[in-house]
């Protein structure tokens, strides 16, 4: 019998896709250039010179190792580069054996989440938040309970954490540089989440692990993101490379269970499991080896700050409200409606694709990712004049 919950997920594609395929169509239409396409994190900046000199070295390799597989955890030079980073950086001692090679972001979250719950319970995501957190911890078995992030700074509210934390709650995940805000939450902040956590965890069995989702943190504009696990002791840390490398479509990241967390003999090989459970068997082989040689190349923050100045000064005399983005390459903007899903509908009619707050767990804003080219942000300029325009007639 075909499994209704995956039929449904299947032929309702998460919103942000469905708008993506619905610019591709009006692209072949009407032109590429005439198409505003807002809806995806796909970073038009190109990949770094060292990702293509890394390949061309492997292409030399004997099939059998550029092709073959790995171990399931990764081969052991990407593990202990990433870990030898990590210490270059934060100043902490992890090993190889703390990094398990993963198939990009969402397998790292998704494995995390199958990893330390169990049916019944309970994991916290903080509103807004990336829709798919919701499939993974369902998918887990678990229940998504949303908590809103404060409506003006976008950061974290330790207190509606606490409110909403119960005897089930199992983890909570936090996302900073935040997708879809652009919001880097402050070391103070998480100190104040993780002492809620912790005062949550006397008398419990297990601690409330934080999930502490990682693909934009290189992304940032001078705003410093606090390295969680020396804030917050039971933190698994789960990184991409799509977004800092420019690597979306390799699927290649990684899960640090730090060495300083109590239950970290356990937590990692349940990470084994849910990765041999969920069917990744082991990360790209070539873009591990990318991973070993180019664990420390910078990201190209620079286009993407350009991009972020020319969209947020046109928005802002055009009359829109947002929220000044410290981090990663979205601007979360308030509809000129309340209802956003018929703001976004209205927006096609200026060939302009944003995605509407609704799929991120809220009411009332938009999210642009300006990670697309330059000249495509300046061209649709004159669109969302016009769309302004037509709500003040």
């Amino acid at each position: 019998m075909i499994n209704d919950v995956m039929y449904a997920r299947g032929a309702e594609s998460s919103k942000i896709r469905e708008i993506f395929s619905y610019g591709l169509e009006r692209k072949a239409q009407i032109g590429a250039d005439k198409v505003f396409d807002y809806s995806l994190g796909n970073p038009s900046v190109p990949a770094p010179d060292a990702v293509r000199a890394s390949i061309e070295r492997s292409l030399e390799l004997p099939a059998e190792q550029l092709h073959g597989y790995t171990p399931a955890p990764g081969l052991p030079e990407a593990r202990a580069a990433v870990a030898a980073s990590l210490n270059r950086r934060f100043g902490t001692s992890y090993t190889k054996g703390d990094v398990f090679m993963t198939v990009g972001a969402a397998a790292s979250v998704s494995m995390s989440i199958h990893a330390i719950t169990t049916p019944g319970e309970e994991v916290i995501v903080i509103a807004p938040y990336f829709p798919e957190y919701a499939v993974w911890i369902e998918k887990a078995g678990a229940a998504c309970v949303e908590v809103l992030a404060d409506q003006e700074t976008f950061q974290v509210d330790p207190a509606a954490v606490a409110a909403a934390i119960t005897p089930r709650t199992a983890a909570v995940i936090i996302d900073s540089p935040n997708n879809p805000t652009g919001a880097v939450y402050a070391a103070e902040t998480l100190e104040a989440l993780a002492a809620v956590l912790r005062q949550a965890n006397e008398g419990r069995e297990q601690p409330i692990f934080l999930i502490s989702d990682e693909p934009y943190r290189e992304i940032v504009y001078g705003a410093e993101v606090p390295w969680v696990p020396s804030i917050y002791e039971h933190t698994i840390v789960c990184y991409s490379y799509s977004k800092s490398l420019s690597l979306p479509g390799e699927r290649v990241g990684w899960v640090l269970v730090p060495n300083t967390c109590s239950l970290a003999d356990r937590v990692m090989p349940a990470i084994a499991g849910a990765a041999r459970t969920l069917g990744f068997v082991c990360a790209p082989a070539l873009f591990q080896r990318v991973v070993a040689d180019c664990v420390d190349e910078p990201s190209d923050v620079e286009a993407y700050a350009r991009n972020r100045t020319v969209l947020t000064q046109a928005l802002s005399e055009y009359g829109y409200t947002y929220v000044e983005p410290d981090g990663a390459f979205y601007l979360w903007v308030k509809a000129l409606e309340d209802d956003a899903e018929a703001f976004c509908e209205r927006a096609k009619a200026y060939e302009l694709l944003p995605v509407p707050s609704n799929s991120f767990g809220v009411t009332g804003w938009f999210r642009l990712g300006y990670c697309i080219d330059y000249d495509v942000i300046v061209n649709s300029l004159p669109a969302w004049k016009q769309l302004a325009e037509e709500y003040r007639v």
